[in-house]
């Protein structure tokens, strides 16, 4: 097996970074397209308790039956095309209804649907493109004790 001359193995070593350069910038942009953003609004008139642990926050689909304060809301923006694993959804309302001091988060809205557009095309001939999203609305509440 011939050895490689110096100039050739310099090109093979560009060529595999490259290749490798290329591969870590595809494998950025799909993870980064996926997307999930919240907005939080604590009550005004109602105790402000301290944050708790994300952790120990449970995430409900219907009103519990225990004594609790509704402490605020949480509104999560989420992209569908691709989208986020439901797991990093229910985290994010967790951190969201933590910050607000709730011991859980009930989930009263979740549809996916048409949250914008854009349009592209030259002048006479535009496209309007929908921008499909899913949309979900949780309430923080804190037990009474």
């Amino acid at each position: 097996m011939p050895a490689l001359t110096p100039a050739a193995s310099w090109t093979a070593r560009v060529k595999l970074s490259l290749l490798a350069g290329g591969l870590i910038a595809t494998l950025l942009a799909l993870n980064g397209c996926a997307t999930v953003d919240a907005q939080t609004t604590a009550y005004v008139g109602v105790e402000h308790p301290a944050p708790t642990l994300p952790s120990e926050v449970t995430v409900l689909r219907s009103e519990p039956l225990r004594p609790h304060i509704r402490l605020g809301e949480v509104l999560i923006d989420a992209s569908v095309d691709p989208a986020p694993p439901i797991t990093e959804v229910e985290q994010k309302l967790r951190e969201e209804a933590a910050k607000l001091g709730g011991d859980a988060v009930v989930v009263v809205y979740d549809h996916i649907g048409t949250v914008g557009a854009y349009v592209s095309g030259p002048l006479w001939a535009r496209d309007v493109i929908a921008v499909e999203g899913r949309k979900l609305k949780g309430i923080v509440i804190k037990y009474r004790l």
